[in-house]
This record gives C-alpha cells, structure tokens and sequence, in this order.
C-alpha cells in the first residue's frame, strides 16, 4: 500500500472491517467472566452492526457511541476494555471514510 491516505475506503474493506468488529464483539458476548452491563453493550453493537437498513457510517457512529458509554464503566476488566478500543479503532476507520 503506497503512503498515501486514500479519502475513503472501499465496500470490501468496509465489509471486512465491520466483520472484524464483529468477531471481537462476539468474543465478549460469550464470555461469562465479563460482567453483563458490559456484553450487553456488546451484544447491542452486534445488533446495531447486523442491521441491513443502516448505512456502514451509522452503523459505525453508533456502536462507538455504545462502547465508549460502556467504557465509562470502572469495573470494566482490561482485556474486554483492549477489546472495545480494538472495535472502535476498526470503526473510526469506516466513520471517517463516509
């Protein structure tokens, strides 16, 4: 890939960014040793990114917002918080882009 920043991203880096977002989502939901408020938010960003009727940008947009609320959270454990910073990384990358 050259250095240069392309201005946004195309369908299939999109799609295959949100499937990431997905799998580590996922992986949250189903641990149980993460508190539920917290796969809960999680399990709501997997509906929200699952939903044919909104755009990637929206999508995006609004499962940031969820994490970052659930972020907030002081009994979040770590590696579900490294997790959350992962997804919204993915996700500011497909915000910015649209």
């Amino acid at each position: 890939m050259s250095s240069r920043q392309t201005p946004g991203l195309s369908r299939d880096e999109t799609d295959e960014r949100i499937k990431q977002a997905l799998y580590y989502l996922t992986r949250v939901v189903q641990d149980m040793g993460i508190p539920r408020n917290i796969r809960r938010a999680a399990s709501e960003a997997v509906r929200v990114l699952m939903d044919p009727n909104m755009s990637p940008g929206l999508k995006a947009s609004t499962v940031i917002s969820i994490l970052d609320e659930a972020l907030a959270d002081p009994n979040m454990p770590l590696f579900s918080r490294v997790i959350f910073w992962q997804v919204i990384s993915l996700l500011e990358q497909i915000k910015d882009s649209v």
